[in-house]
């Protein structure tokens, strides 16, 4: 396994305010939130950025979102909307070489983004 920061956050290496685990996804406020609620939702086992998956990780993708989904109902904004990213690449803003999904809701959001 890779030594990245969200992989030390996942082994609890790192402190993080961890707000969901289980054995396949971590879930944590960000920790330079761009929203009210910002949650970044990673998958326990490390994968680069979204060119390494592959089709048996398609359950894995699937509980990434249903857990996302299921935060935003707990933080109260699944009803008012809430925005889901995946940044592949710097240019696209990935900065942290493990796939993660930003939860971002709490306020409106502006579009197009960036």
């Amino acid at each position: 396994m890779e030594e990245d920061i969200f992989c030390q956050i996942v082994a609890r290496k790192i402190p993080a305010d961890i707000v969901f685990q289980d054995d396949q996804v971590t879930a944590f406020r960000d920790i330079n939130p761009q929203a009210p609620v910002h949650i970044v939702v990673v998958p326990n086992r490390h994968i680069p950025d979204v060119s390494d998956l592959t089709p048996a990780d398609a359950p894995l993708l699937g509980r990434l979102f249903a857990v996302a989904n299921e935060l935003a109902r707990r933080e109260g904004i699944a009803s008012s909307g809430y925005r889901l990213v995946i940044n592949h690449g710097r240019d696209a803003g990935q900065s942290v070489a493990h796939l993660h999904l930003h939860l971002l809701g709490g306020r409106a959001m502006a579009w197009p983004p960036g």
